[in-house]
C-alpha cells in the first residue's frame, strides 16, 4: 500500500529534524526518514560534539519551541577573540558593544537532538520512519515515490516534495541528478574537550596557525571544546600522542591566555573539505544543510547556514499552504527558494573558504596583510557589526527569515 504525504524529509539529523519541527504546526502530512535513532551511538549528527549557534539560530530554535530543551546546557559566548600565531594582529568582538546579550551559544549536539526529537514525538502529523533507509526514488511529474526499507519490511510513500537532508554524501541529491563539487582541504579537525587552568569567561577563541585554525569554545564547568585543525599526516600522529604530548602541542599553538591546559577528553578526527551542490533544488526535490553545502568549521557557520535553509523553506511553505490546491513541490516555490538562498549561501561559502585560504597562505605579503587586517578590524566597529549581520544571514542586505527574527510562522 502506498501512502500519500505532502512532504517527505530524508535525514533526521540536526537540519532535517529542525525542518520537521518547523513544518509540524502547519497541518500538513509529513514523513521523516532517518537511518539511526537520535540517541544511538551510531547517529552521526547527535554525537559528542558541540555546535556554536548564532543569535539567529538561537531565535529560530526558540521560536520553534525547541530552545527550552537545551537552554540549561547552553553556554553563552560573550566575546570572540581572533589571533594569528606569531603575529601581533588580533581582533575582538564583544557582545555588549554590539548591544547583544551574547554573540551566540555553544550547545551539546546530543542535547539538541533530544530536544528536537522530543518535539517531533509530540507532533501527531509527523510520521517517523526510523531506523529506515530510502532504497529507491522514482520521480514523477506530480509526485515522487519513495521506497523505504525497515529491516525486512518495505513501505512506499508518494510525496509532493522531497527534502534531501541526508548529509554531504546525499543519496537523494544524487537520485535527482544533482552533482556536487568537492574540494579537499587536506586537513583533519581533531575535536575534543579540554579543561584550562583559568575560567574561559565565556570567550570563544579562534587562533590561526601555520597548519590550520585552532578554536576553543566555552562550555559549562569551565571546560572548552577544542577544534584543532592539522595536516592529515600530523593529525594521524596526534591521535596516537599521549594526553600530555597532545596538551603540550595545544599549549604551544594557543599560548597561555587560559593558563595551562590540565585535562583532555576523548579525541575524534574529522577530515575536512568543502562540498557544494550545483543546485539547491531539482524537480520536486529541495536540498538543504550539508547535502547542499558542507563547510570548513572555521567561524562555525555550517549548521547556522543549514538552519537558515530550514527557516527559509518553512516560511515559503507557510505563505503558500492556504492557497487552493497547494502543492509543496511546485516549481515556482522551489525557484523562489533557490533565489532566496543564493546570496546567503554564496556569501558564507566564500567567507569561510576565503578565511581558510588566506590564513593558510605561506606568502609573507599575505601574512603581513592579514596581520594589518586583524588590527584594522579590531579598531573598526562597522566591520564588527557587518560580521555580526553575516552570521544571521543578513550580509549584503539579504532577506532574513522570519524565524531568525523571532517571528512565528502562521
Amino acid at each position: 500500500m502506498t501512502q500519500a504525504v505532502d512532504i517527505a524529509i530524508v535525514g533526521g539529523g540536526m537540519v532535517g529534524a529542525s525542518l520537521a519541527a518547523a513544518l509540524a504546526p502547519f497541518g500538513l502530512k509529513l514523513a521523516l526518514i532517518e537511518a539511526f535513532p537520535h540517541d544511538s551511538a551510531a547517529q552521526p549528527s547527535f554525537d559528542e560534539r558541540t555546535t556554536a549557534l548564532s543569535n539567529g539560530s538561537h531565535r529560530i530554535l526558540d521560536t520553534l519551541g525547541v530552545w527550552p530543551g537545551v537552554s540549561l546546557l547552553a553556554t553563552p559566548i560573550r566575546k570572540i577573540h581572533v589571533s594569528d600565531q606569531g603575529r601581533f594582529g588580533f581582533a575582538r568582538i564583544d557582545a555588549a558593544e554590539q548591544g547583544l546579550t551574547a554573540m551566540g551559544y555553544v550547545v551539546p549536539n546530543r542535547a539538541l537532538g533530544a530536544a528536537l526529537w522530543a518535539r517531533l514525538q509530540a507532533s501527531a502529523n509527523v510520521q517517523v520512519f526510523c531506523p529506515a533507509e530510502v532504497s529507491r526514488v522514482t520521480a514523477g511529474e506530480h509526485t515522487v515515490t519513495l521506497e523505504i526499507a525497515q529491516g525486512a519490511a518495505t513501505s512506499r510513500l508518494d510525496s509532493k516534495l522531497i527534502v534531501a537532508a541526508d548529509g554531504v554524501h546525499s543519496a537523494v541529491r544524487s537520485a535527482f541528478g544533482v552533482d556536487a563539487e568537492s574540494r579537499d582541504y587536506e586537513q583533519t579537525a581533531i575535536i575534543t574537550t579540554v579543561l584550562p587552568q583559568r575560567f574561559h569567561d565565556h570567550v570563544a577563541y579562534e587562533r590561526f596557525t601555520g597548519s590550520g585554525p585552532l578554536a576553543l569554545l566555552p562550555l559549562e564547568g569551565g571546560r572548552c571544546t577544542l577544534v584543532l585543525t592539522l595536516g592529515r599526516a600530523t593529525a594521524a600522529s596526534a591521535m596516537a600522542w599521549s594526553d600530555q604530548e597532545f596538551l603540550a602541542e595545544v599549549q604551544r599553538r594557543f599560548g597561555f591566555r587560559l593558563g595551562r591546559f590540565l585535562k583532555v577528553g576523548r579525541r575524534v578526527p574529522y577530515p575536512l573539505s568543502l562540498t557544494r551542490a550545483a543546485r539547491t533544488s531539482a524537480g520536486r526535490c529541495v536540498i538543504v544543510g550539508n547535502a547542499a553545502q558542507s563547510l570548513h568549521p572555521v567561524a562555525g557557520m555550517g549548521f547556522n547556514l543549514g538552519l537558515r535553509d530550514v527557516a527559509s523553506l518553512a516560511e515559503l511553505i507557510a505563505e503558500r499552504r492556504h492557497e487552493p490546491h497547494f502543492d509543496a513541490g511546485a516549481a515556482s516555490l522551489l525557484t523562489e527558494y533557490d533565489a532566496w538562498r543564493a546570496a546567503d549561501r554564496g556569501g558564507v561559502i566564500a567567507f569561510t573558504d576565503g578565511l581558510v585560504r588566506m590564513f593558510a597562505s605561506p606568502s609573507s605579503v599575505v601574512q603581513r596583510l592579514r596581520n594589518v587586517g586583524l588590527l584594522a578590524f579590531d579598531l573598526l566597529p562597522p566591520a564588527k557589526a557587518a560580521l555580526s549581520r553575516l552570521s544571521t544571514g543578513a550580509g549584503g542586505g539579504a532577506r532574513v527569515p522570519k524565524l531568525a527574527r523571532g517571528v512565528v510562522l502562521r
